[in-house]
Formats: C-alpha cells, structure tokens, sequence
C-alpha cells in the first residue's frame, strides 16, 4: 500500500521561526529512508515555498496557493492551474472596493515565479505585508495599476478588520466558482486575512489528483488552519497540532503537539516506528 504524507507548512511544519528545524529534517530523512513518501500542500507561492523547502529533499509534485497549482520540481513547471478568469477579477476587487479593504493580486508571470500587484496601502500592516512578501517572500511587488493586461491571477489576497473581511467571506460563499480562505492576521489587532481561489484549486483537489496520476493509496494529512480542511476531508487520516484552530481540531482524528515544538516530527516518529 503506497502512503503520501502531505503537511502544510505554515503553523504546521515549519517552527514559530518559519523553518524547519534539525529534528524535523532528521524524521524527514528517516520516513525517506522508510520508503514512505511525503509533499506540502500550502498556501506559499512557489519562491516562498523553495526558500523553506530548497535544502530539503521534497521532490514530489508541491501543491501551492492553496491548491491553485501544483509545481513539479523534476520538470520546473507547473502541472496544473486554476486561475481566476477576468470577470471574477472584476467582481472581487469591486467587493473588495465596496468594503474598503486593500486587494493584493497574485499572478503566475511567464517564467513560472508569482508576482503581486496591490491596491493602495493604507494602513501600517498592509504596507508591513507588502515589505513581507517582498523580502521575506522574494515577489516581486508593484502597484496594481501595473498588472499587465491578461495577466493569469491566481488568488485575490487582503488583510483588513475582522467585519470587512467577514462581509467579503459572506459575499464570495454566494459565487459557485469561488472560495474564500480566512484567519486571524495579527492577535489583539482585530485584523483578518483572506484569500480568494478558484473552487477547483483547493488542497483537497489537487491532493485527489497527485493521488490519481501517482497511484498512492492512502493519505495522511497535517494542517492547522480553514485552509487545510478540505485536504481533511480527503484525507485516510488527518492530524491538527495543537496551535490548530478549533474546527480543524474537530475534523482531526488526533490533535499532536505544538508546531513550536517539532510536533508533526514528534508523532512520525510514533506512527511509523521510525528510529535513528
């Protein structure tokens, strides 16, 4: 029975610094070694995942953006893509306009990386946001006014008050082509953070079609967050840390320890016997 481990990064893999720590690259190396195969399925683009990932042996297909794409590290190309059509474009940044919440527009330029074009940055986190994604995130960051005509946008992003961001959600869950992802942003600041995909690019999907076109049979996921739930949904067995939020933990078959605290490593090592 072939078994793919799939872990969002996030609050789930990576520590509170973002990274993955000497212990859990030890299991990682372990479950290889164990013939159990293993990928991410995160809410990254493709230059924010590499620089986590790239000195670490995650040569399976990653799922990105949420499920909007699947990249393929033996190819250097992506082998499938759900990007919003222009019309949805439209329609959520009018939403977006209506409830005065900054738009970060994420696109697939030509080369395979993710650029972001945003709207006016009004506040302290949004321009805070908007240095994140460009030094830490290595995107390359422009006014949306320079989005090119045509441009493949993956996802519509925004940070903003927890109301604002709960009327854009309460909209989008009307639009049948569409899905809209939240979380809390900044603890005791009441800011929210969003992003809008295209139905079909959810992890749940793409992890249905690695497991069709690689002939795994059986899937055991890690998450934390809203965003990881339809991977637990398809998922044989399904495992929130315990800084998950709580309807992840309902969905889970067991919360395990801490991302701060190598947890994810922590229970690979219980569940399958794995030993130094």
């Amino acid at each position: 029975m072939l078994t793919l481990v799939v872990f969002d990064l996030d609050g789930t893999l990576l520590n509170g610094q973002s990274t993955i720590t000497p212990y859990t690259t030890e299991t990682l190396l372990l479950l290889e070694q164990a013939g159990i195969a293993y990928t991410v399925a995160t809410g990254r683009t493709l230059q924010a995942a590499t620089g986590v990932l790239e000195q670490h042996r995650f040569t399976l297909p990653h799922i990105l953006k949420n499920g909007a794409v699947i990249w393929c590290p033996d190819q250097s190309d992506y082998s499938h893509r759900h990007l919003l059509t222009q019309d949805e474009v439209a329609q959520v940044l009018t939403a977006f306009t209506l409830q005065d919440v900054t738009p970060f527009v994420f696109t697939l330029e030509d080369d395979g990386r993710h650029a972001v074009y945003h709207g006016r940055l009004k506040s302290g986190p949004e321009k805070k946001l908007a240095q994140l994604f460009e030094d830490e995130r290595h995107l390359p960051v422009e006014p949306l006014d320079a989005i090119p005509h045509g441009a493949r946008v993956i996802n519509v992003s925004a940070m903003g008050p927890e109301l604002a961001i709960r009327a854009l959600t309460d909209g989008i869950r009307d639009e049948p082509q569409l899905v809209a992802y939240t979380g809390t942003a900044i603890e005791g600041q009441n800011l929210c953070w969003m992003d809008i995909h295209h139905r079909r690019g959810s992890k749940g999907n793409a992890i249905n079609t690695l497991k069709q076109e690689r002939g795994f049979d059986r899937i055991i996921a890690f998450g934390d967050g809203e965003n990881d739930i339809s991977m637990f949904e398809v998922a044989d067995e399904a495992y929130a840390p315990s800084n998950a939020n709580d309807d992840v933990k309902t969905l889970a078959k067991q919360v395990i320890g801490h991302h701060h605290e190598d947890g994810i490593a922590h229970f690979l090592r219980q569940r399958f016997n794995l030993r130094p």
